[in-house]
C-alpha cells in the first residue's frame, strides 16, 4: 500500500485533495472502523449477576444500577483505579499504566460530583466506588505518529479534517462497581471500547488511545450513578459548570478529587492535536498494579 494518498501534503506538496478524493479516503477508513476490544473480566466485582447488555458500534458494556438505593446516598468515596495483571503485561511502563488508571479515577470523581459529595475517607462515605482496568490494547506509536504528521500536513491544503489512519488503533476494557457501606452492590459495569479513526486522535505513545478512552469510561460510569439509569441512551447533555471547569484544568468541586490531579486542560488538548504523549502534560499520583 502506498501512503501517498494519506500523506499528500508531506509527500506531494503541490497536490490539493479534491472532495471526491477525501470522500474516498473516508470510505476507506470506515472499513477499518475502530479497534475491536472484547469485554474482559478480572473478578474484582462482588457480583456479575443481573447485568444488562448494551453493545453499540464502538462501546460494549454490561451494567446494572439501582436507582432506589442511590436515592438515599449523599456521600461517595473513589478508590484509586487498579490495573489487572493481564492489563499490566500489555504496557511496558508502569508509569503509563498508572496514568491511564488515574484518568479513570479522576473522570469518575469529577462526574459523580454533579450529584454526590465526594469525601476523602472511606469511613465517611455512604457509597464506595472502585474500578479495575482489565485490558489495555496498546497503540502502535509509530503509526499514530505517521497519522498525525500526515493529517497536519494535509490540513494546510484542505479545510476538511483528514481522518486518522485505521492502523495500530488501541483500546481499553474496564470493570467497576459501587457498593454501600454495608457492602451492597448498587451499580456495576463491565465496559470495553476501541479507538475510533475519527474521534480518537493519534498520540505517539503505547497508551495514546487508552488514555483518551479512560475518560470515556469514567464519564459513562459516573453518568450511570448520577442519573440512576443507563448512560448509553438519550441525547447528550451540556456538561455542568463544575465539569467544564475541571476539564479546563481548574480546581475540582471537592478537595478529594484533587488526589487524582487536575486535567491538563487546554495545554493537554493542544498537545493531543500534535500527537504528543499524554505523560508530557498530565502529571498524576501513581496507582498500583493489582
Amino acid at each position: 500500500m502506498s501512503y501517498s494518498r494519506f500523506g499528500v501534503a508531506a509527500i506531494r506538496p503541490w497536490y490539493r485533495p479534491t472532495a471526491s478524493a477525501l470522500l474516498s479516503l473516508s470510505l476507506l477508513t470506515i472499513l477499518g472502523g475502530c479497534a475491536a476490544v472484547p469485554l474482559e473480566i478480572a473478578n474484582s466485582l462482588k457480583s456479575y449477576d443481573g447485568l444488562t447488555s448494551n453493545h453499540g458500534r464502538s462501546t460494549k458494556a454490561d451494567f446494572k444500577v439501582s436507582s432506589d438505593d442511590l436515592g438515599a446516598i449523599a456521600t461517595i468515596y473513589i478508590e484509586p483505579t487498579m490495573v489487572s495483571g493481564a492489563a499490566a503485561q500489555s504496557i511496558e511502563k508502569s508509569s503509563d499504566r498508572a496514568l491511564v488508571a488515574n484518568v479513570i479515577s479522576r473522570a469518575i470523581c469529577v462526574g459523580v460530583s454533579d450529584r454526590f459529595e465526594v469525601v476523602s475517607r472511606k469511613e465517611d462515605a455512604d457509597l464506595i466506588v472502585h474500578a479495575t482496568i482489565t485490558q489495555i490494547v496498546p497503540t502502535n506509536a509509530t503509526m499514530a505518529g505517521l497519522s498525525t504528521a500526515t493529517s497536519l500536513g494535509a490540513s494546510v491544503f484542505s479545510p476538511v479534517p483528514v481522518p486518522r489512519l485505521p492502523l495500530g488503533l488501541g483500546g481499553l476494557s474496564v470493570e467497576a462497581e459501587a457498593t454501600t457501606r454495608e457492602g451492597k452492590q448498587v451499580g456495576a459495569m463491565v465496559w470495553a471500547k476501541g479507538a475510533n479513526f475519527v474521534t480518537t486522535g493519534g498520540r505517539v505513545s503505547q497508551i495514546g488511545d487508552a488514555y483518551s478512552l479512560a475518560a470515556s469510561f469514567g464519564g459513562d460510569f459516573s453518568k450511570m450513578l448520577v442519573s440512576g439509569k443507563t448512560p448509553f441512551k438519550g441525547m447528550p447533555k451540556i456538561p455542568s459548570g463544575q465539569r467544564i471547569k475541571s476539564g479546563l484544568g481548574g480546581k475540582a468541586r471537592f478537595p478529594a478529587c484533587e488526589n487524582f490531579g487536575r486535567s491538563p486542560g487546554l495545554i493537554g488538548l493542544a498537545a493531543s492535536q500534535v500527537g504528543m504523549p499524554p505523560s508530557w502534560t498530565d502529571k498524576q499520583r501513581l496507582a498500583a498494579d493489582q
